[in-house]
C-alpha cells in the first residue's frame, strides 16, 4: 500500500524556505538552485492540495495552513536527523543514551568519568543537554536526568523513578588574596565580605550562617550566578565568597585558584540522582548506566 508521504527533499526544502522566508537563502543552505527549491515546494503543495507560502516583496511568508503543517513537520524532520545520528554515532549497535544534566555536575564529575563507562560499557553512548529544572519525559527525546535537588522535589517529579547517588557537601570558597596573613576566616569576618549567590540556591548562605549560628543580614545580597562554574569562576576571580559543593571544585582547589574559607562545611538535604521516566520496559542500556553510575558515586564518597 503506497503511503502518503512526500519526499524528503521537498519537506527539507518546505522547511529551510520556511526558517529562512527565502527560497534563495533555503537553496544556498541546501546546496541547490533557487529553481530546485522552488520546484520542489510546487510539487509538495500539488501533492497536499494547498497553498503553503504566499510572495512578498521581500521573500516568501507561510500561509496559515502552511505554518499548522510547518510546527508538524519540524519535530518529525528533527527526530529523523537525531535517529539517524544515533545510528551513525553507535554504528548501528545501540546503547544510544540521552541525557539532561545538570551542567556544572555533568562537566566537572560525569563527563570525567565517561571514559570509564567506555571502557566498561564499549555499546554505550551518552550524548548530553542541560537541564536545571524539572519536564516531562514524554515532551523530549530525553531517556534520563541527572539531577540535584531535595527528596521532596524528586518525589514531586511525576512519572518517574529516582535513584539517588551522592550527597551534597557545600565549603565557603575563595581566592587566596581574601585570607591576606590568615589560614582561614571565622564565619563572623565572612559576613562582612561580599558573598556570591547561587540563583539555583537562593537560601544557600543563610543556611550556612545559621548553622554557623552567626547573624548575617547580608547573606542574601550578592552578585547571583546560574552556574556552581560561574560562582565558582567568580570567587577565583576574587569578587566574593562562594558557597559551592567541594566535588565540584577539586581542580580549582588543586591549583590554588581557590581555597577554603573556613572548615565549616553544610550537608544539607540536596542530593543527586539518576531520574529516568517509569517505564516497565525500561532498556537494558539504562539499567546497565544506572549501576554504572552508582558505583562510580560509591566510589566517589
Amino acid at each position: 500500500m503506497r503511503r502518503k508521504i512526500p519526499s524528503l527533499q521537498a519537506l527539507a526544502c518546505f522547511e529551510a524556505a520556511a526558517r529562512h522566508e527565502s527560497y534563495t537563502r533555503a537553496a544556498q543552505e541546501l546546496a541547490l538552485t533557487q529553481g530546485a527549491v522552488s520546484r520542489q515546494i510546487s510539487v509538495l503543495e500539488e501533492f497536499l492540495g494547498v497553498a503553503l507560502f504566499r510572495r512578498t516583496r521581500h521573500g516568501v511568508l507561510l500561509t496559515g495552513r502552511g505554518s499548522e503543517y510547518l510546527n508538524q513537520v519540524t519535530p518529525r524532520l528533527q527526530g529523523l536527523e537525531q535517529d539517524t545520528l544515533d545510528c551513525m554515532s553507535s554504528r548501528g549497535q545501540g546503547g544510544i543514551i540521552h541525557l539532561a544534566a545538570v551542567p556544572t555536575f555533568a562537566t566537572r564529575w560525569l563527563i570525567p568519568r565517561l571514559p570509564r563507562l567506555k571502557l566498561a560499557h564499549p555499546q554505550i553512548t551518552v550524548h548530553i543537554d542541560t537541564r536545571t529544572r524539572p519536564f516531562m519525559f514524554a515532551e523530549t527525546a530525553f531517556d534520563a536526568a541527572l539531577y540535584a535537588g531535595t527528596p521532596e522535589q524528586v518525589s514531586n517529579w511525576a512519572g518517574t523513578r529516582a535513584t539517588r547517588l551522592m550527597g551534597e557537601v557545600v565549603v565557603p570558597v575563595c581566592s587566596p588574596r581574601f585570607l591576606d596573613r590568615r589560614r582561614h576566616l571565622t564565619p563572623e569576618t565572612m559576613a562582612l565580605l561580599p558573598l556570591l549567590q547561587q540563583s539555583t540556591r537562593p537560601a544557600g548562605w543563610r543556611q550556612w550562617f545559621d548553622a554557623a549560628g552567626v547573624t548575617a543580614p547580608n547573606a542574601l545580597a550578592g552578585a547571583r550566578y546560574e552556574l556552581f562554574s560561574m560562582t565558582a569562576a567568580a570567587a577565583a576571580q576574587g569578587l566574593g565568597l562562594a558557597l559551592v559543593p567541594r566535588m565540584l571544585i577539586e581542580d580549582e582547589l588543586a591549583r590554588g585558584e581557590l581555597v577554603v574559607a573556613c572548615e565549616r562545611a553544610l550537608r544539607g538535604e540536596r542530593a543527586y540522582y539518576l531520574v529516568t521516566p517509569e517505564r516497565a520496559d525500561e532498556r537494558m542500556s539504562i539499567q546497565t548506566f544506572r549501576d554504572w553510575l552508582q558505583q562510580a558515586a560509591q566510589d566517589t564518597s
